[in-house]
């Protein structure tokens, strides 16, 4: 009686530890992937979380076996946390947001064609901006364009007949409504995106952050002749004040309430515009960039990606099924239609278009877009920009690009 009843107690306990075993070996078979994607949104009804916890959980609904978690960053912090993230080597397995291929040269990222079914369906225009040694790495994944956004109404107030052509017309019309106590031009030099409306301002003048050659040219005569003629405009008042302290952000909203007669934007603006209830449609108009002797003939385009990180290299197969999914065209037209941007891919490009005709010209201007450079140094050389081109801004702009060039020779 008490062999059999021992036998029994032995029978259920070895059941007991086989499925507490079977249950372990299980939980360890599931595959959990880290995703840190940068925050588009306003605020925490309109976070990037929501976005992307929408597909995981669908991810996961269809794949039980892979679970994603999300965490989104703001987007100033965006670098330095994933910066931060290698430098501990507590790699992510997915970033959305800048691609950095000082990443893909220390041997870090799988390669784009590793992880993605199709990657020839990523905007080839953004192709070598995701690469590094004939590679591609970067997996663009939302895009955008720019534009000279201005207030008609402003314009017809002063007495102005269109949008500027030239820095010349641009600072007469900037001076006009300034007279009207509005701010001209909006001068976005704050560290949020200082490196954008630099670019565009450069390329007016037929300069850039690099020479034809790749070689870095941040401090070029045509470089420093431009940020003389932007030190002028803020001297003689026709920006905000003290620019380099003032984020896109803010402007664009400015903007949108009436109070700034022109700025460089994006799609992005098109919904503060109509949440702010201020301006009309007919009130607001785009044109071409203004340049030094007329306008741009491209625009800056501007390309998000997604990157892998190897890890150990055990869950390529996972990372390749998530992007798949993720990439979807409905996707990628929901998060073009959340955050006024562009997709990132040709087929969501030629879905959206379908969606949202309005935004056609700056899908338009995507495959002639000027980039940021593609060199492993532009991580730091970014930030450098971001944090000191605003003190360009006054009596002796060529030490500050010049110590901005010195920083990029050093890096690379």
């Amino acid at each position: 009686m008490h062999t059999v009843r021992f036998r029994s107690l032995l029978l259920g306990t070895l059941t007991s530890c086989f499925l507490a075993l079977s249950g372990a070996v299980a939980a360890q078979a599931d595959t959990v992937l880290t995703l840190v994607a940068a925050d588009y949104g306003t605020g925490p009804a309109d976070s990037s979380l929501k976005y992307w916890q929408t597909i995981a959980d669908a991810f996961h609904a269809a794949n039980p076996a892979i679970t994603v978690k999300v965490q989104t960053v703001n987007w100033n912090d965006f670098d330095t946390k994933i910066q931060t993230m290698v430098q501990n080597r507590q790699y992510p397995d997915i970033t959305e947001g800048d691609y950095f291929s000082n990443y893909a040269q220390e041997g870090l990222l799988f390669k784009a064609r590793e992880v993605l079914s199709d990657p020839g369906n990523p905007m080839p225009v953004f192709t070598q901006l995701g690469s590094y040694d004939g590679a591609q790495y970067g997996i663009p994944f939302t895009t955008s364009s720019r534009a000279l956004f201005y207030n008609k109404k402003l314009f017809a107030e002063a007495g102005i007949a269109g949008a500027p052509k030239t820095w010349d017309e641009l600072m007469t019309d900037a001076g006009k409504i300034r007279a009207l106590g509005h701010i001209g031009y909006g001068l976005p030099l704050g560290p949020e995106e200082a490196q954008a409306e630099t670019l565009l301002w450069l390329l007016g003048n037929g300069g850039g952050y690099q020479a034809a050659d790749g070689a870095w040219a941040i401090n070029s005569a045509q470089n420093v002749e431009t940020l003389q003629f932007m030190t002028k405009l803020v001297q003689t008042g026709d920006t905000e004040p003290n620019p380099g302290t003032k984020n896109r952000a803010d402007l664009l909203a400015q903007f949108a309430h009436g109070q700034v007669g022109m700025l460089n934007g994006l799609t992005a603006l098109l919904p503060i515009i109509k949440q702010a209830g201020v301006l009309t449609d007919n009130d607001w108009g785009t044109a071409t960039i203004a340049g030094k002797a007329g306008p741009l003939e491209k625009t800056l385009g501007v390309c998000d990606f997604v990157a892998a990180f190897k890890g150990d290299g055990s869950k390529r197969e996972a990372i390749k099924q998530f992007l798949d999914f993720a990439y979807q065209d409905k996707y990628q037209v929901a998060f073009a239609e959340r955050y006024n941007l562009l997709p990132g891919t040709t087929s969501g490009a030629a879905a959206f278009a379908k969606v949202d005709p309005a935004l056609v010209p700056f899908l338009s201007a995507l495959p002639k877009a000027v980039q940021y450079p593609n060199a492993p140094a532009w991580a730091q050389i970014k930030t450098q920009i971001q944090q000191n081109i605003g003190t360009a801004i006054g009596p002796d702009p060529k030490s500050v690009l010049d110590a901005i060039q010195q920083a990029a020779l050093k890096a690379n």
